[in-house]
């Protein structure tokens, strides 16, 4: 039975999916225009190349920001069951934190937080 549900789920997502991109295509406008393909910028015409490159430590701070950021999302639930789980949950939740914290001062040490 498990099987077979999950073909039925299978099948489904895949027609799902398909049925999409067909319609889509389907109903999308098929004009262009060479002012469409121009990058926007408030309304301002763009001098020279719109392509830019920026230092990686924007990057790398981005990258930091979205990781305790997640720590945030993970942390919630927890927070939320924390007494029903009891001390195993306090020892798995505290051995993730302490990850987090070495990560936290790798990040520092290596100078990843600093703005330059």
């Amino acid at each position: 039975m498990n099987l077979t549900l999950f073909v039925v789920v299978l099948l489904t997502a895949i027609f799902l999916v398909v049925a999409a991109l067909g319609i889509a295509r389907l109903i999308s406008p098929r004009t262009f225009n060479r002012q469409k393909g121009e990058a926007y910028e408030c309304g301002i015409p763009t001098r020279g190349s719109s392509w830019m490159q920026f230092k990686v430590g924007y990057y790398l701070f981005a990258i930091l920001f979205l990781l305790f950021d997640v720590e945030t999302v993970l942390l919630f639930p927890w927070a939320v069951i924390a007494r029903e789980l009891g001390s195993a949950g306090l020892i798995s939740i505290s051995f993730f934190i302490a990850i987090l914290v070495l990560g936290l001062a790798y990040a520092w040490k290596k100078g990843a937080l600093e703005w330059k």
